[in-house]
């Protein structure tokens, strides 16, 4: 299974952040991101410079008790001429603070899993920089360019966050939608060796790595599957996508409306 190493995490974090604020400056701030439709590219550089600054702080301070998490948020320049710095900054500061000293310290994991609270925070960041990278990219109308690895890993933590006990704490009108009888639902990708298979039982979506038969079968370029499951691209336009549906494509369609995780 796809996963990234801390120094592979941290640059991407660094590349994707660097990504964004090419494209937020290119479209404008007050640019409609269709992928976000509630945001402008104004609110898309302030969110993920503010959680990047936020997720830090957590870090830098190895907080472990949640009501002690920081209630500040950084501000945004005023300017488009500053993100590009700012987003630098708000970006490095989060990749030092996960630093190799810091991947086991005690710290707040908000999955509630078996993950180190800074290993968790790590691959969020990741997911952050990586899918509103591509709500800016297409702000600005510009191609997005996610590595095929990068994408793997995200589609792993990204199943994983729908699985944890977190989700069914805050999120249990999706938990509970996603919720089945034995439904079964295959990811594989073509540019990796990776598949993600999930069964819907009725005690809550588990998720496994490896190719096993399903009721819908979605094959694809590793990153149009991430794309596809963080909704950014449709389900069945396979000529812009890559992905191919083999099966219940309702099932698959009722999975995507019923699990509305945001990068954020």
């Amino acid at each position: 299974m796809t996963e990234l190493s801390a120094d592979q995490a941290r640059r991407a974090i660094v590349d994707h952040t660097r990504q964004l604020a090419e494209a937020a400056i290119a479209a404008g701030p007050g640019a409609a991101v269709p992928t976000a439709p509630e945001w402008t590219v104004s609110d898309l550089v302030a969110h993920i410079g503010q959680t990047q600054h936020w997720v830090a702080e957590i870090i830098e301070r190895r907080i472990t008790d949640p009501t002690q998490l920081p209630t500040e948020m950084a501000t945004p320049p005023g300017s488009p001429s500053e993100w590009r710095g700012w987003l630098t900054e708000s970006a490095q500061r989060v990749a030092t603070a996960c630093s190799d000293d810091a991947l086991d310290a005690p710290v707040f994991n908000a999955a509630g899993d078996e993950r180190s609270g800074t290993r968790f925070w790590l691959t969020s960041m990741v997911n952050e920089a990586v899918i509103h990278g591509f709500d800016a990219a297409n702000a600005a109308n510009r191609p997005a360019d996610i590595d095929a690895t990068v994408a793997a890993a995200l589609i792993g933590n990204h199943l994983t966050m729908l699985s944890s006990p977190t989700w069914e704490l805050q999120r249990s009108e999706s938990a509970h939608a996603i919720r089945g009888t034995g439904q079964t639902l295959l990811w594989q990708a073509t540019d990796t060796p990776d598949a993600w298979f999930v069964e819907r039982r009725p005690d809550g979506a588990k998720w496994q790595p490896g190719a096993r038969p399903a009721d819908v079968t979605l094959t694809g370029p590793a990153s149009a599957l991430l794309l596809t499951l963080t909704r950014r691209l449709p389900l069945t336009d396979h000529e812009s996508t890559g992905v191919t549906v083999d099966g219940e494509t309702a099932l698959a369609q009722h999975w995507l409306e019923n699990t509305a995780h945001d990068a954020g």
